[in-house]
Protein backbone atom coordinates (compact mmCIF):
# COMPACT_ATOMS: atom_id res chain seq x y z
CA UNK A 1 0.00 0.00 0.00
CA UNK A 2 1.49 3.43 -0.89
CA UNK A 3 0.76 5.75 1.43
CA UNK A 4 2.20 8.70 -0.43
CA UNK A 5 -1.48 8.61 -2.35
CA UNK A 6 -3.64 9.07 0.32
CA UNK A 7 -1.09 11.68 1.89
CA UNK A 8 -1.29 14.18 -0.76
CA UNK A 9 -4.67 13.62 -1.40
CA UNK A 10 -5.07 15.01 2.71
CA UNK A 11 -2.95 17.58 1.34
CA UNK A 12 -4.73 18.45 -1.51
CA UNK A 13 -8.22 18.51 0.62
CA UNK A 14 -6.49 20.61 3.52
CA UNK A 15 -5.14 23.56 0.41
CA UNK A 16 -8.45 23.34 -1.16
CA UNK A 17 -10.42 24.27 2.03
CA UNK A 18 -7.70 26.93 2.77
CA UNK A 19 -8.75 28.55 -0.42
CA UNK A 20 -12.02 29.68 1.19
CA UNK A 21 -10.26 31.75 3.83
CA UNK A 22 -8.38 33.89 2.16
CA UNK A 23 -4.26 34.27 1.13
CA UNK A 24 -2.94 34.33 4.27
CA UNK A 25 -4.56 31.07 5.20
CA UNK A 26 -3.34 29.66 1.92
CA UNK A 27 0.12 30.29 2.49
CA UNK A 28 -0.22 28.89 5.95
CA UNK A 29 -1.80 25.91 4.76
CA UNK A 30 1.01 25.36 2.26
CA UNK A 31 3.31 25.63 5.29
CA UNK A 32 1.24 23.12 7.16
CA UNK A 33 0.94 20.59 4.43
CA UNK A 34 4.59 19.40 4.44
CA UNK A 35 4.47 19.43 8.09
CA UNK A 36 1.50 16.75 8.39
CA UNK A 37 2.70 14.77 6.20
CA UNK A 38 4.83 13.07 9.34
CA UNK A 39 1.92 13.36 11.07
CA UNK A 40 -0.22 11.73 8.79
CA UNK A 41 1.62 8.73 7.96
CA UNK A 42 1.73 8.26 11.89
CA UNK A 43 -1.60 8.03 12.40
CA UNK A 44 -2.79 5.91 9.26
CA UNK A 45 -0.05 3.63 10.78
CA UNK A 46 -2.13 3.35 13.96
CA UNK A 47 -5.62 3.07 12.39
CA UNK A 48 -3.90 0.11 9.96
CA UNK A 49 -2.20 -1.17 12.88
CA UNK A 50 -5.82 -1.76 15.45
CA UNK A 51 -7.84 -2.74 11.94
CA UNK A 52 -4.57 -5.82 12.08
CA UNK A 53 -5.53 -6.65 15.70
CA UNK A 54 -9.07 -6.48 15.13
CA UNK A 55 -8.87 -9.04 12.12
CA UNK A 56 -6.54 -11.28 14.18
CA UNK A 57 -8.78 -11.48 16.88
CA UNK A 58 -11.39 -13.01 14.67
CA UNK A 59 -9.18 -15.48 12.44
CA UNK A 60 -8.90 -19.16 14.11
CA UNK A 61 -5.32 -19.23 13.78
CA UNK A 62 -2.54 -16.80 12.39
CA UNK A 63 -2.39 -13.27 12.57
CA UNK A 64 -2.32 -10.18 10.71
CA UNK A 65 1.02 -7.76 10.95
CA UNK A 66 1.62 -4.42 9.52
CA UNK A 67 5.37 -4.39 7.72
CA UNK A 68 6.89 -0.99 6.65
CA UNK A 69 8.96 -0.67 3.75
CA UNK A 70 10.37 2.44 3.43
CA UNK A 71 6.86 4.63 5.01
CA UNK A 72 4.73 1.97 3.28
CA UNK A 73 2.80 -0.33 5.60
CA UNK A 74 2.10 -3.50 4.40
CA UNK A 75 -0.72 -5.88 5.77
CA UNK A 76 0.97 -9.70 6.26
CA UNK A 77 -1.04 -13.05 7.59
CA UNK A 78 0.93 -14.99 9.54
CA UNK A 79 -0.49 -18.57 9.69
CA UNK A 80 0.45 -20.11 12.87
CA UNK A 81 0.66 -23.81 13.73
CA UNK A 82 -2.77 -24.92 15.34
CA UNK A 83 -2.20 -26.18 18.97
CA UNK A 84 -1.47 -29.81 19.37
CA UNK A 85 -4.13 -31.27 20.70
CA UNK A 86 -3.81 -32.37 24.12
CA UNK A 87 -3.54 -36.07 25.01
CA UNK A 88 -7.13 -37.58 26.02
CA UNK A 89 -8.97 -34.68 24.20
CA UNK A 90 -12.67 -35.55 24.67
CA UNK A 91 -13.08 -32.73 22.04
CA UNK A 92 -13.13 -29.73 24.24
CA UNK A 93 -16.43 -29.62 25.14
CA UNK A 94 -16.84 -29.36 28.57
CA UNK A 95 -16.33 -25.46 29.97
CA UNK A 96 -15.98 -24.27 33.23
CA UNK A 97 -15.74 -20.94 34.49
CA UNK A 98 -12.85 -19.79 37.10
CA UNK A 99 -12.50 -17.07 38.77
CA UNK A 100 -8.53 -16.48 39.59
CA UNK A 101 -6.47 -13.76 42.01
CA UNK A 102 -4.82 -11.21 39.10
CA UNK A 103 -1.84 -12.02 39.72
CA UNK A 104 -2.23 -15.65 39.08
CA UNK A 105 -3.77 -14.65 35.76
CA UNK A 106 -0.78 -13.32 34.82
CA UNK A 107 1.52 -15.26 36.20
CA UNK A 108 0.07 -18.15 34.17
CA UNK A 109 -0.76 -15.73 30.77
CA UNK A 110 3.13 -15.47 30.92
CA UNK A 111 3.82 -19.27 31.37
CA UNK A 112 1.65 -20.07 28.57
CA UNK A 113 3.16 -17.30 26.72
CA UNK A 114 6.54 -18.92 27.20
CA UNK A 115 5.36 -21.96 25.81
CA UNK A 116 3.84 -20.83 22.61
CA UNK A 117 0.69 -21.98 23.91
CA UNK A 118 -3.18 -20.58 24.77
CA UNK A 119 -3.72 -19.71 27.97
CA UNK A 120 -6.28 -22.41 27.37
CA UNK A 121 -3.89 -25.23 26.14
CA UNK A 122 -1.70 -24.30 29.03
CA UNK A 123 -3.95 -24.92 31.57
CA UNK A 124 -5.52 -28.00 30.37
CA UNK A 125 -2.31 -29.59 29.76
CA UNK A 126 -1.75 -28.15 33.45
CA UNK A 127 -4.16 -29.87 34.72
CA UNK A 128 -4.21 -33.07 33.09
CA UNK A 129 -0.68 -33.37 34.81
CA UNK A 130 -2.71 -32.61 38.09
CA UNK A 131 -4.96 -35.61 37.70
CA UNK A 132 -2.85 -37.86 36.22
CA UNK A 133 0.25 -37.97 38.46
CA UNK A 134 2.03 -35.74 36.45
CA UNK A 135 2.80 -33.65 39.58
CA UNK A 136 5.16 -34.24 42.11
CA UNK A 137 3.78 -35.75 45.50
CA UNK A 138 5.65 -35.29 49.04
CA UNK A 139 4.00 -37.83 51.50
CA UNK A 140 6.52 -37.40 54.73
CA UNK A 141 5.33 -38.43 58.79
CA UNK A 142 7.20 -36.46 61.55
CA UNK A 143 8.24 -38.15 64.52
CA UNK A 144 10.72 -37.10 66.98
CA UNK A 145 13.90 -35.42 65.08
CA UNK A 146 13.32 -37.88 62.25
CA UNK A 147 11.30 -37.51 58.75
CA UNK A 148 10.23 -40.92 57.03
CA UNK A 149 8.10 -40.90 53.62
CA UNK A 150 8.14 -41.26 49.96
CA UNK A 151 8.27 -38.58 47.19
CA UNK A 152 7.05 -39.34 43.93
CA UNK A 153 7.93 -37.36 40.63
Amino acid sequence: MQMSQFIEALQADLRELAEIGGEELVQATQRLAGAIKQSATLRLIDALTQIALDLSSQLPNGHIEIRLAGQDPQLVYVEEEPSEPVAGDDALAARITLRLPESLKSSIETAAESENVSVNAWLVRALQRAVSGGGTTVRAHRSDKRITGFAQS
